[in-house]
């Protein structure tokens, strides 16, 4: 399967550089997965969408502010690490920038005490491929903390403008931090319309996967089939697998609230089987692209993804490939906003 067949054209002016004032205001685009038929719709007009019942499964994990802008020790050249896997007793695997800079044994130094001593300092330990790096913190004080203070948010690539507040990059039901980048498609939800779904009698369960390095590496394979995923670590607790289990058990709807719900899912599913889920963690790095037999979910909010990116295959296997690059091209015509900060798309 040819990557090239997930490609298509996307006018840069679509590209959502700021999240809307309002979470819910987004657009949304609704896609029969059965018939191939698409509407148009505002987010909130999802509840018509959702049955009493029905499961919306969130990824309630929580961005650190991963981007460290910093300077080599020994020469004062600048540099950058995006956190992006915390690897125990203050050790991280990150990306580098400049990679060529970032050798073995180099030091680099972060913020200032007012003394001229580095707030932070860390130590290159290992190189990996395309810029990763293993790093080694020494502070005084609490990691947490001062990464909220010299951190910034990091936002993707293609967004080009400064985000002015930080929790817009983060879901209301944000809990666990570890994540280099937002789970985009809970963005659009706010408590209150939570609330309302619940007082529908739609169900929440909550997964944790923790977004990291196959986040912001392309793929660099022809064939879909020889791309290999980087791991990512999850978490599924005994209460939401009961959620989860007893809708399954129902004929209820699961609703995996994005793509990294759908991969935690998918995993989980596969661990056990045909038997119930359970309580889990690990490392996933489960590839879903057409061909894929979805084992839990079976509708799908996200939004709308990259050219020839794993995520528009992962939709693709849900809804198939035709109809979803027509809903794409149809979403193209009608300006919705793609990526991050852009509109949404529900597939059921």
């Amino acid at each position: 399967m040819n990557v090239d067949w997930f490609d298509f054209q996307l006018p840069e002016r679509l590209i959502a550089q700021t999240p809307l004032r309002e979470r819910t205001a987004s657009k949304l685009l609704a896609l029969d997965k059965q018939t191939g038929e698409v509407t148009h719709h505002t987010f909130t007009d999802l509840e018509k969408f959702i049955n009493a019942g029905d499961v919306l499964v969130l990824n309630d994990t929580r961005v650190i502010p991963a981007r460290l802008t910093g300077m080599k020790s020994d020469t004062g050249a600048k540099i950058e690490l995006l956190l992006l896997k915390q690897l125990g007793e203050d050790r991280w695997e990150a990306l580098g920038k400049p990679a060529k800079r970032l050798k073995v044994g180099t030091a680099l130094s972060f913020g200032d005490d007012g003394e001229g001593n580095p707030l932070l300092r860390a130590f290159i330990e290992q190189e990996g491929e395309m810029g990763g790096r293993t790093v080694r913190f020494e502070y005084d004080g609490i990691f947490q903390e001062l990464l909220d203070r010299l951190g910034e948010m990091p936002l993707p690539p293609y967004i080009k403008e400064r985000l002015e507040e930080r929790e817009r990059y983060q879901t209301v039901y944000s809990k666990h931090a570890g994540s280099a980048a937002a789970p985009t498609a809970g963005l659009h939800f706010t408590d209150d319309f939570l609330r309302k779904l619940q007082d529908k009698g739609v169900k929440l369960a909550y997964v944790t996967l923790h977004v990291g390095l196959g986040t912001f590496r392309p793929m660099s394979v022809e064939l879909v089939e020889e791309h290999e995923m980087h791991a990512e670590y999850y978490e599924l607790d005994e209460q939401n697998a009961r959620i989860i289990n007893e809708a399954n058990q129902s004929g209820a709807r699961i609703i995996a609230v994005g793509t990294t719900s759908s991969r935690t899912l998918e995993t989980v599913a596969a661990r056990f089987g045909d038997k119930p889920i359970e309580a889990c963690s690990g490392w996933t790095s489960i590839f879903i692209f057409p061909g894929y037999t979805f084992k839990l979910v079976n509708a799908l909010l996200t939004n709308f993804h990259l050219p020839k990116s794993t995520l528009v295959m992962l939709v693709s296997a849900l809804a198939g490939r035709d109809k979803v690059m027509r809903a794409y091209g149809e979403a193209i015509a009608k300006e919705y906003r793609f990526f991050s900060f852009g509109d949404a798309m529900f597939i059921y």
